[in-house]
């Protein structure tokens, strides 16, 4: 069992390592992608659905998920088009080891409110969160970019009903993130004891 003073370092160890902290052209070994999704896939999921979908990007991958989000971004940017941001989504996943899409799918079996659906894989993305910072590599979940582009959908093999929730990208770090800094929690907490 461990120890939970652990689980507490762990927590607050947390943080979010963006693309231009990471170590450019260094891939993190696909054994550990697969153990991270290994413990998204014990998040807790009402009725065991467990609807949260992943697709992993590397390599040429990287490529081809770039191409084809800033070729989106350009189709349906209209008069808000924005020549950084369309690089940006061309370079981006560049610099990255990995980029895990995350989806969500919705049951077919079994009725459950979307909301809950959605909270299962947010909780299978901070289990993601907490494996990152174990193996001592940095990530940060985006929902920027396609994220709620319906037509991005297919590309993710998620139908018309399925979320498409963001994506992780993921890297190992070169520069840290600075120390997380959170408001008391008793600000944010009432006792109810009769």
């Amino acid at each position: 069992m461990m120890n939970p003073e652990q689980l507490n370092v762990l927590i607050k160890s947390r943080r979010s390592v963006f693309t231009r902290q990471f170590v450019k052209g260094k891939k993190i070994p696909d054994e550990i992608i697969l153990q991270l999704l290994e413990n998204a896939n014990y998040a807790p999921t009402h009725k065991f659905t467990e609807p949260w979908r992943f697709s992993i990007f590397t390599g040429n991958g990287l490529k081809k998920l770039a191409n084809f989000q800033a070729e989106l971004y350009r189709k349906n940017a209209g008069e808000k088009f924005k020549q950084d941001k369309y690089e940006k989504l061309l370079s981006n996943p560049l610099d990255c080891s990995h980029i895990i899409s995350i989806g969500m799918k919705r049951s077919t079996i079994v009725q459950i409110p979307e909301i809950e659906e959605i909270a299962a894989v947010a909780c299978s993305v901070q289990n993601i969160y907490l494996s990152v910072t174990a193996y001592g590599i940095g990530g940060y979940w985006t929902t920027g970019g396609i994220t709620y582009e319906e037509e991005a959908k297919p590309f993710f093999n998620l139908g018309a009903e399925d979320k498409l929730l963001g994506f992780f990208y993921l890297g190992y770090v070169e520069v840290p993130s600075a120390a997380s800094k959170r408001g008391d929690i008793a600000e944010k907490t009432i006792w109810v004891r009769e």
